[in-house]
C-alpha cells in the first residue's frame, strides 16, 4: 500500500476459485469423485472436507471453490472433476488477478485467531480424545456439527454426563506459549455453554474451574448467577492440571486444589478448554503491508484518545484487532471506525452514491391471491430437522398457493434474486418466506418484493427456525408438522394482506447531544467535523462530567490535559453550540424532526434537530457502609485519586492502606458489576507505590476483573507487593476505629482469608472503597423526557445488544458513554464515535422513510376514553376536538406499530395496519384447522 490519508493506492490479489459459478448447476458429481479427503476430527465417517468446497443441505447444493489441497493444482495430477463436469464449470486455467484500488481511508478488521492449546502439551489436547477446545464444543452443539447438534464424545459417540471447563487456557499465563492478557470473553461463553448443555441434558454435571469469574459486562452478573444456580453446576476456584486418560472409558482426570481437602483428582467424561483469543494469523505481515505498529501482544497499536486510529494516519481499526473484545463492542467499534472515516472523507460524501431504482409497482389489490411460498433450509439449521421437500409439497396443496420451492439460504443474494424472478415469472402477488425470525431479515425480503414490482407489504414470514427447528431439534416429525402449520397460518394471513404506502419525511441536519462529558463532547465533535450543526446541552456549569475527577489512566494518559484540549475544541468549533447550566423542559417531534425546549442560564429556547444523542453519564455511589461519612480516613476511589494527584501529605505518608472492592454493587440492591473498579484500584495502588514504595497496600476483592490488557497491570501491582486478599460476599470485611501498636489511631479492617481459613486483622491509616458506578439522576430524567427505556439497573437499554448496541428502540435517538453502562475512557470514546456514526446514517440523508404499518383510529367508534393514550409509550396518540367531542388521533410518524393501543381500545376503534383483526383471526382459524 502506498500514499497517504485521503489518497491511498492499494494492490489486491484476487485468488482464483477455479469454478465458474454461473455454469455450476450444483450436481456435486465433482465432489463425489474428488479423491482428497480430510477426516472430521469428531466423526471419522464424515468426509465432506474435500478439496472442492460445498455448502450442501438435502437437495440443494452450492459448490463454492477448490482449495490448494487439490492434486491437480499441487502436482498436475488427477483433474477428474474437470473431465466429469458436464457444464464445463471447472476451469483450472483461472489465474490470480491483480486489482489496483484507490481509497481515501482503510478500516482493518481482520479479526482474531483462537488460541491453539496443541502448542503446549500440558492439557492433553490432541492426545486425549475427550479433551476439546471451547470452539470445538461450539461445533458439537451446532445443528451443522458432526453429530447434528447432539453433544457426543468422539471416543464412543456417547453423551457425556460429567463435563469440566478449564478457564484461562492461553490467557493470563506468563509462560512460553501463553498470553499475559485476559481474553475477556471466555468466562461468559463458558457459562453460555453450560446453560446450553443443561438444556440438552438436564441431568448433566457441569464444573467450571476458574481463577476469577470475569462477568464484567452489561447484564453478565445476572447471567453468572443464573448459571451458578442451575442444579448440578459447580464453580471451583483453582488452578488445575490434566491428570491422565483412563484407558477403558477414555475419561480424563483433573487435579485441583480445595481449601478444605487439599489436592483432589476427579474424573470427567469430557473436558472443555476455554481458549483465549490471539491476534489474527500473519499479523506481522499485515502490519508491514499497511505500515502500522503493533503492541506487545501482536494486536494493533491504537491511540489512547482515539481508539480506532492506527499509528498511520488514514488507517482505522475495528473489532478484535484492537484487542480481545466481545460482539457488542466489536459492532460499535465498527460504527466508530466508519464515523472516523467520515470525518476524514467528508468532502467526498455523496459523490459516488447512486440512487437505487425499483421497477414500477403493480396494482394487484383487485386480483385473486396468487401466493408463492419459499421454504429455507438455512443450511442445516432448518433442513436437518424439518423435511423441507415434504413441506414444500404440503404448501402447494394450500388454497391460493400458486408456486412453492425450497432454497438453501433464502437470504443469499442469488436466492433473493430468485424470489424476485419467480414472483414476476409466475405472476405471484403475495409471498410467504418460511425461514428465520423477521426481526433481522424482513427488510431484506420486503426489498425483494419491491424488486419484483409488487408492494412490499404483501410479504409474510413464517418463523420455522427460532419457533420450530431450534426448539424441537429432537422431534423431527413433529417439527415438520409444526412447520407446515406455521406455513398454513402464514398463507391464510397472506390472503388478506393489503398494500401500504411508506412516506418520506424531511430530515433536519442538526443534532442534539445531551450530556457534556467526554462521551457527549466526542460525539458532538464527530458530528460537527462532518458538517452538521450540534447543540450540546450540559446541566452543570462546566463541561467534562466524571472525567473532571480523573487524573490519569493505567496507560498513562493525563486526563485533565486531555479534557482541556477537548473542551477547547468544543468551544472553538463554529458548528457546536454549548448550553451549560441547562435543563430540558419538553421534548417532541419524531425521527428527523425533533423539537426540544431547553432552559439555560435563565433563557428558554426551542432547538430543532434531526437526531438525539443521550450521553448523560453516571455517578459514584455514596457508601453507607465501612464508616464512610463518619471517619474522614475512609474515602472512595475517586476521592483517593484526587488526593494522590494533590500529593496529600497524610495519604503519601501513610504506612498502610486497604482497598475494599464491590462496595454498593454485586448485591441485591445493585445486581451488576461496575466494571471499572478493579482496574481503578490497581491504578491507585501503583501510583501510591510510586510515591511511597514502603506503603503496605491491601486489596480485598471478590473477583479481580482486570480484563484485557489490564491484567498486565494487575500482575505489575502484585510484583510490587500489593497484597490481594479474597473475601466471600457472605462474610464481608469489617472496619472499625482502633488503637494501633504504637498507640496511634488506626482503622482496623477484619477479613477472613479463605486460603488460610483464618480471620486477619489489618491496621490501616486509610481505607479506600471501590464504590459502585450508578446511573445519574440526569439519565432517569432523560429516559422520561425522551421516552426511552432503561434496564433494571437504571442504565439505558439499547435496541439490540448485538445488532444495534448504540440505538434506542425509538428511531433517531442514540446512546453512548457511562449512561449505557460503566466503561473506561477508551471504551467511552469508541462508543461516542459509534453513536455519532449511527446518527450520521440518518443526518446524511435528506429524507427518512416512515413505516406504513401504523395504527389508525375510526372516529365513529372512538369514545374518547384515553386508554390508548396511556398505553402508548411513544406519545404517538393525542386527543383532537371534533364535532362529536374528543377523539384520539395517531401521529403515524411517531407510531411504532406495537399494537398496545389496539389491544387496549374497548370499542375496537383502533386498528393496526398490516396486523388487522381479519389477518390475525385468519391465522387463528388456520392454526386450529383439523
Amino acid at each position: 500500500m502506498e500514499g497517504e490519508a485521503g489518497d491511498f493506492q492499494i494492490t489486491l490479489i484476487k485468488k482464483p476459485k477455479y469454478i465458474d459459478e454461473d455454469q455450476c448447476t450444483g450436481c456435486t458429481a465433482c465432489v463425489e469423485y474428488c479423491p482428497v479427503k480430510y477426516p472430521d476430527p469428531f466423526n471419522q465417517e464424515i468426509s465432506q472436507n474435500k478439496a472442492i468446497h460445498i455448502y450442501f443441505a438435502q437437495a440443494i447444493p452450492l459448490v463454492t471453490y477448490i482449495d490448494d489441497s487439490c492434486l491437480y493444482l499441487k502436482e498436475k495430477k488427477c483433474g477428474i472433476c474437470e473431465g466429469i463436469c458436464k457444464n464445463h464449470a471447472i476451469d483450472f486455467n483461472q489465474r490470480a488477478e491483480k486489482i489496483e484500488v484507490k481509497v481515501g481511508a482503510v478500516i482493518l478488521a481482520p479479526g482474531l485467531e483462537p488460541y491453539d492449546p496443541g502448542l503446549r502439551h500440558d492439557y492433553g489436547y490432541g492426545q486425549f480424545a475427550n479433551v476439546v477446545t471451547s470452539l470445538d464444543y461450539e461445533r458439537l452443539m451446532c445443528a451443522t456439527g458432526p453429530y447434528q447438534g447432539e453433544i457426543l464424545r468422539a471416543s464412543d459417540r456417547k453423551h457425556p454426563h460429567k463435563i469440566a471447563w478449564i478457564q484461562c487456557v492461553g490467557s493470563r499465563q506468563v509462560i512460553p506459549g501463553g498470553n499475559s492478557y485476559c481474553s475477556g470473553v471466555c468466562c461468559t461463553y463458558a457459562q453460555k455453554q453450560v446453560i446450553l448443555t443443561k438444556e440438552h441434558d438436564a441431568e448433566a454435571e457441569c464444573t467450571i474451574f476458574h481463577n476469577d469469574i470475569r462477568s464484567y459486562n452489561k447484564d453478565f452478573e445476572r447471567f453468572y448467577q443464573r448459571t451458578e444456580s442451575l442444579p448440578g453446576v459447580r464453580f471451583i476456584r483453582s488452578y488445575v492440571s490434566i491428570g491422565r486418560e483412563i484407558p477403558a472409558s477414555k475419561n480424563v482426570t483433573i487435579r485441583y486444589s480445595t481449601p478444605d481437602d487439599g489436592v483432589k483428582e476427579e474424573e470427567f467424561g469430557l473436558v472443555v478448554l476455554s481458549v483465549g483469543l490471539n491476534p489474527p494469523a500473519d499479523y506481522t505481515a499485515l502490519a508491514d503491508k499497511f505500515g502500522i505498529e503493533l503492541n506487545a501482544h501482536g494486536f494493533c497499536q491504537t491511540n489512547p484518545v482515539d481508539p480506532m486510529e492506527a499509528t498511520r494516519p488514514g488507517i482505522f481499526v475495528s473489532g478484535a484487532f484492537r484487542g480481545p473484545t466481545d460482539i457488542p463492542e466489536s459492532v460499535f467499534s465498527a460504527s466508530a471506525a466508519g464515523s472516523e472515516c467520515g470525518e476524514l472523507l467528508n468532502y467526498r460524501r455523496g459523490k459516488l452514491t447512486q440512487a437505487r431504482i425499483y421497477p414500477p409497482e403493480k396494482d394487484v389489490a383487485q386480483e385473486e391471491p396468487r401466493i408463492g411460498v419459499f421454504v429455507c433450509h438455512c443450511g442445516a439449521n432448518i433442513g436437518r430437522i424439518v423435511d423441507v421437500p415434504a413441506t414444500v409439497e404440503y404448501a402447494l396443496s394450500l388454497p391460493h398457493v400458486a408456486y412453492a420451492q425450497e432454497q438453501l439460504f433464502s437470504c443469499a443474494t442469488n436466492s433473493a434474486k430468485e424470489i424476485s424472478d419467480m414472483t414476476r415469472e409466475k405472476g405471484l402477488n403475495r409471498v410467504v418466506i418460511a425461514a428465520c425470525s423477521p426481526r433481522t431479515l424482513e427488510p431484506l425480503f420486503r426489498d425483494t418484493l419491491r424488486e419484483a414490482g409488487i408492494n412490499q407489504y404483501y410479504l409474510d414470514m413464517a418463523n420455522i427456525r427460532e419457533h420450530n427447528s431450534w426448539v424441537h431439534s429432537k422431534e423431527r416429525e413433529e417439527s415438520t408438522r409444526k412447520a407446515q402449520d406455521l406455513i398454513r397460518m402464514s398463507v391464510a394471513r397472506a390472503r388478506h394482506l393489503e398494500p401500504l404506502q411508506e412516506f418520506d419525511l424531511p430530515v433536519n441536519k442538526a443534532g442534539l447531544v445531551v450530556g457534556g462529558g467526554l462521551a457527549g463532547m466526542t460525539a458532538a465533535l464527530s458530528l460537527a467535523n462532518q458538517g452538521h450543526e450540534v447543540y450540546l446541552v450540559e446541566k452543570e456549569s462546566d463541561l467534562g462530567g466524571m472525567a473532571r475527577r480523573l487524573h490519569s489512566t493505567l496507560e498513562g494518559l493525563d486526563v485533565q490535559q486531555y479534557l482541556i484540549d477537548v473542551v477547547g475544541k468544543i468551544y472553538r468549533h463554529p458548528l457546536v453550540h454549548v448550553y451549560t447550566e441547562a435543563a430540558i423542559l419538553e421534548t417532541g417531534g419524531y425521527v428527523g424532526n425533533f423539537a426540544t425546549k431547553v432552559k439555560s442560564r435563565g433563557r428558554v429556547m426551542e432547538i430543532k434537530h434531526g437526531a438525539t444523542l443521550l450521553a448523560t453519564g453516571a455517578e459514584e455511589y455514596r457508601p453507607t457502609e465501612y464508616l464512610y461519612g463518619e471517619d474522614e480516613r475512609v474515602v472512595t476511589n475517586l476521592e483517593l485519586e484526587e488526593q494522590i494527584a494533590g500529593r496529600d501529605e497524610r495519604l503519601v505518608g501513610a504506612r498502610s492502606l486497604v482497598m475494599i472492592q464491590c462496595v454498593g454493587c454485586r448485591n441485591a440492591e445493585r445486581n451488576y458489576c461496575s466494571r471499572v473498579c478493579c482496574s481503578h484500584s490497581i491504578k491507585n495502588a501503583l501510583n501510591l507505590k510510586a510515591l511511597n514504595p514502603q506503603m503496605d497496600i491491601y486489596i480485598l476483592f471478590r473477583d479481580m476483573r482486570t480484563y484485557g490488557y489490564y491484567e498486565d497491570y494487575y500482575r505489575e501491582a502484585a510484583g510490587k507487593e500489593v497484597r490481594f486478599i479474597r473475601y466471600e460476599p457472605t462474610d464481608p470485611p469489617e472496619v472499625e476505629p482502633a488503637v494501633g501498636e504504637e498507640g496511634l489511631g488506626v482503622l482496623r479492617v477484619t477479613v477472613t482469608d479463605p486460603i488460610l481459613g483464618k480471620r486477619l486483622e489489618i491496621d490501616a491509616d486509610v481505607v479506600a472503597l471501590a464504590a459502585a458506578v450508578i446511573p445519574s439522576a440526569g439519565s432517569q430524567e432523560a429516559a422520561r423526557l425522551f421516552k426511552v427505556n432503561s434496564n433494571p439497573d437504571g442504565f439505558f437499554k439499547e435496541a439490540h445488544v448485538k445488532l444495534r448496541p448504540v440505538d434506542f428502540v425509538a428511531d433517531g435517538i442514540y446512546l453512548c458513554g457511562m449512561a449505557h453502562y460503566p466503561k473506561f475512557i477508551t471504551e467511552t470514546l469508541s462508543q461516542a464515535y459509534a453513536a455519532a456514526g449511527r446518527a450520521l446514517t440518518l443526518l446524511s440523508h435528506d429524507t427518512v422513510v416512515a413505516s406504513g404499518s401504523v395504527c389508525e383510529v375510526n372516529e365513529r367508534k372512538c369514545i374518547g376514553c384515553g386508554a390508548c393514550i396511556s398505553a402508548c409509550s411513544y406519545g404517538a396518540i393525542e386527543f383532537r376536538e371534533t364535532r362529536q367531542g374528543k377523539k384520539a388521533v395517531v401521529n403515524p410518524v411517531i407510531c411504532k406499530g406495537d399494537g398496545l393501543c389496539n389491544a387496549k381500545c374497548p370499542t375496537g376503534a383502533i386498528s393496526l395496519k398490516h396486523h388487522t383483526d381479519e389477518e390475525i383471526l385468519s391465522q387463528i382459524d388456520a392454526a386450529v384447522q383439523p
